[in-house]
């Protein structure tokens, strides 16, 4: 079996964060979050997955450079240009010569989803494409969909696919989860090299040719591409809510303090915590630096946190500094808007 992931995004909602590092390539667990996705596509019996590129292709290439993941086989599909999920997800199909059922799953997407079973219900339908579905409180910010068949749990069509519909206009609760199941005739309402949505230009001609079906599902699932839902894709990996993945609080090479104090945090490679310092709800990216007394709470830092700052809701990146006795609250540092 085969797979397309999708990673070619800018990470706009993650800056300062992916200035110079892909959203995929940032660590959930002290792993990119890449390896922890093909990890999950292996378990269902994927083989090969070409990685659909555009932003920043040149991090893939370095952290797999023998075109391997685990046991899985990578290719590299890099766009000329920007061409929407539709474009990208036919670029890379027919760059890699993909014929036959496969696998598409959105590069920021963490779930505990069984790929196997999603293929199996699929091919239970003759279905043309079939989506991963879930069930959420606010579903308008995501492509939702009305289903005819079980809505909580098993596989149904697709009778109405809306993306983004306003709040209080959604025809169900069950949302687009980001892993899906196509047959090559999909590829045929793309033009090719067109800048083309799958949400908004594919789903919908699938819904009116009767070929489009869903798959609900209870697993874990989370959508990381937003500062909140990254940090908590990273702690949730110390508690029991996944199945599969698992992760130790302070990676082996951090250097902490023996009187710092780390409360559900996660602590990253090479991270310096000094003296005093207090973690909270937060997640210390690799190379982060933490001085002596400063207090980090429910943030998330790759950059600098001098002795005695104290850093609250907010993003430190790479390049960002947070002065010696100074406070930054629900802020980000170097400003998202200057990348």
């Amino acid at each position: 079996m085969r797979a397309v992931v999708l990673v070619g995004g800018f990470g706009t909602r993650l800056r300062p964060l992916t200035n110079h590092s892909p959203k995929p390539m940032l660590p959930v667990g002290h792993r990119p979050m890449i390896e922890l996705l093909v990890d999950r596509l292996a378990r269902g019996g994927v083989t090969d997955v070409v990685l659909a590129l555009g932003f920043k292709p040149e991090p893939f290439m370095e952290a797999f450079p023998d075109g391997k993941c685990g046991d899985v086989k990578l290719t590299y599909a890099v766009e000329p240009e920007p061409l929407d999920t539709g474009g990208a997800i036919r670029f890379a199909a027919e760059s890699a010569g993909i014929d036959d059922t496969f696998v598409v799953a959105n590069g920021d997407v963490l779930t505990d989803l069984s790929v196997a079973d999603l293929v199996a219900a699929h091919r239970s339908r003759n279905a043309e494409a079939t989506l991963h579905l879930i069930g959420v409180d606010e579903p308008s910010a995501f492509g939702v969909v009305a289903l005819d068949g079980p809505a909580n749990g098993g596989i149904g069509r697709i009778v109405d696919f809306v993306e983004k519909p306003d709040p209080g206009t959604e025809p169900s609760n069950l949302v687009n989860a980001g892993t899906y199941v196509f047959e090559p005739s999909v590829l045929d309402l793309i033009g090719a090299g067109e800048r083309v949505s799958i949400e908004r230009s594919v789903f919908p001609e699938l819904v009116e040719r009767a070929g489009l079906y869903g798959f609900t599902t209870e697993d874990y699932w989370i959508d990381a591409g937003r500062p909140e839902l990254y940090r908590a894709a990273n702690l949730d990996l110390l508690t029991d809510r996944r199945v599969f993945d698992r992760c130790e609080a302070i990676a082996p090479t951090a250097m902490v303090s023996s009187s710092a104090t780390i409360t559900n945090s996660i602590v990253g490679d090479s991270v310096e915590v000094g003296n005093g310092a207090e973690i909270i709800d937060s997640v210390l990216l690799a190379g982060a630096r933490v001085g002596a007394g400063a207090r980090i709470t429910t943030s998330l830092v790759m950059g600098s946190v001098e002795a005695t700052a104290e850093v609250m809701g907010s993003i430190v990146g790479a390049e960002g500094m947070v002065p010696a006795g100074s406070r930054l609250i629900d802020g980000a540092l170097p400003d998202p808007a200057s990348a």
